[in-house]
This record gives C-alpha cells, sequence and structure tokens, in this order.
C-alpha cells in the first residue's frame, strides 16, 4: 500500500515537473515570437525611412557613380559631397557643349543636386514639352561650376551657370504639401523657380515605362503670370550669370589653348 502510494507521489512529481519544462519551452518560444516582430517592425521602419530620403525607384541618392566617371586629378570639377538641406532649396540650370549641345536642370534634394539633361533646354511656353532625361546626380558644389571639362574626360566641353536661384515645392495632396523625395520617387514634380532668368511654376512628369537612371521625363512651363511664349531666353540671353561668358566664348578660349599646344 505505502508503495503505491510512493509511485502515485513519484508520477504527479514527474508530470509537474514536465509541466514546468512544458511551460518554460512555450515562455521561451513566446519570447521568440515577441522579439522576431520587434525586429521585423525595426527592419520594416528602416526600410521606410530609406524610402522617405530614397530617390529614383526608392534608391538612397549617391554621388557614386557621379564620382566613378570622373578623374578629378584632370577635371576640375567638384568631388564634392552630400550635404544638409537648406530651408531654400536652389536649382541651377547649365548649358553644356559636350557631344552635344543641351541644360542641365539640377535641383537640390536629399543633400545632391538631381540632375536632368534637357536637349532644347526649358521653355516658356506652357503648349511646349521639352524632353527632359534624367543624369546621375551631382554634388550641391557642382551648382557654381563654370568652366571646361578636359578631353578624354566623361562630358568634355564648356559649361556655363545660365541660371540659377531657389525654387519652392507646389506639389500638394490632399490640401498638405508632397514632399519631393516621393515627387520624385512617383514621378510627378511641380515646383517654382525663382531664377535671373526663369521664373514661375514647372512640372517634370516622368513619361511611362521609363525608370531608373536614364528615365525620360517631360519638362512643362505652367500657366501663370510668368508664361510667355514669345520670349525664349534660350536664343535671347546665352550669357552666363556667374561670369557673363558665353559657350562660345569658352569655345573660343579652347580654341586658343589647343592653337598654343600644337606651336
Amino acid at each position: 500500500m505505502v508503495r503505491y502510494y510512493l509511485l502515485r507521489v513519484a508520477t504527479q512529481i514527474t508530470h509537474h515537473e514536465r509541466g514546468v519544462r512544458y511551460f518554460k519551452a512555450k515562455v521561451f518560444y513566446f519570447s521568440f515570437y515577441c522579439i522576431n516582430i520587434v525586429m521585423k517592425y525595426i527592419l520594416y521602419s528602416m526600410v521606410a525611412v530609406l524610402f522617405v530620403v530614397s530617390g529614383e525607384d526608392g534608391m538612397a541618392r549617391s554621388l557614386t557613380t557621379y564620382r566613378e566617371k570622373r578623374d578629378f586629378k584632370k577635371t576640375k570639377e567638384p568631388a564634392g559631397r552630400k550635404k544638409a538641406g537648406n530651408k531654400q532649396p536652389i536649382f541651377v540650370i547649365q548649358q553644356h557643349a559636350a557631344r552635344a549641345m543641351h541644360y542641365d536642370v539640377r535641383l537640390q534634394i536629399g543633400g545632391v543636386l538631381v540632375s536632368w539633361a534637357v536637349p532644347k533646354g526649358p521653355s516658356l511656353n506652357p503648349k511646349t514639352k521639352r524632353l527632359a532625361v534624367m543624369t546621375e546626380d551631382h554634388p550641391m558644389e557642382y551648382a557654381k561650376f563654370e568652366g571646361i571639362i578636359p578631353k578624354g574626360e566623361y562630358g568634355a566641353g564648356p559649361v556655363i551657370v545660365w541660371d540659377r536661384g531657389t525654387y519652392k515645392n507646389i506639389r500638394e495632396k490632399d490640401g498638405k504639401l508632397v514632399p519631393m523625395e516621393t515627387c520624385l520617387k512617383t514621378g510627378q514634380i511641380e515646383i517654382f523657380l525663382r531664377g535671373k532668368k526663369i521664373k514661375g511654376g514647372f512640372s517634370l512628369i516622368r513619361m511611362r515605362g521609363t525608370t531608373g537612371a536614364k528615365s525620360q521625363w517631360l519638362l512643362i512651363k505652367k500657366k501663370d503670370e510668368y508664361a510667355d511664349a514669345r520670349r525664349n531666353p534660350v536664343s535671347s540671353e546665352p550669357e552666363s550669370v556667374k561670369t557673363r561668358k558665353t559657350i562660345q566664348d569658352w569655345k573660343q578660349k579652347i580654341k586658343a589653348m589647343e592653337k598654343r599646344k600644337s606651336e
């Protein structure tokens, strides 16, 4: 009889120990589950932040491509670095006589100059749509660059600061401004330029089916008091707002330099 009760007590103790172990296992797996959820939340938060500071197709703004294309021992272009945004973001339009003449439209977004090559330059006629091909991001210091990119280097040829100033984001949704990073990602940018030659509202719209570094956009003047179908500053105001020189002046300098070298 005593043996029976001892065996029964031992069995109950064993069941209790098993229950404790089972409970501990449940606590361990529940803790692991909670930690997994927290880690996922942190990861998703980091991804969300990346998209907020990101550019085209969610890729963070970077100067890597810009630097890889240039030898800064040969070109006077700035190596530059990413900078914090200003209260009044800047824009610059640089006329560039590379293999083909074009105008580089650059907007300060995310600490860099996000850039588009516009073959025919900006138009003040709201009915005119200018092709704008996205190029690599440029450093903020590039807004001041004017001069000659030497032969053999990427984009060889003269560059002038054709216009520059500040801009304002005017794209709204549900009565609130849409961040420029979001506008860039969705391919719908609306800005108000305050330059020396160019003023007023403009739209940059990404064309369907084009993404990435060479995506194609349309630069369109908005209908406002600064719209003027008769005025064409690209042809009537060719001088640099920085030095008053024209592209032709710089081309003449290149010819003079080449002549001296050949003598």
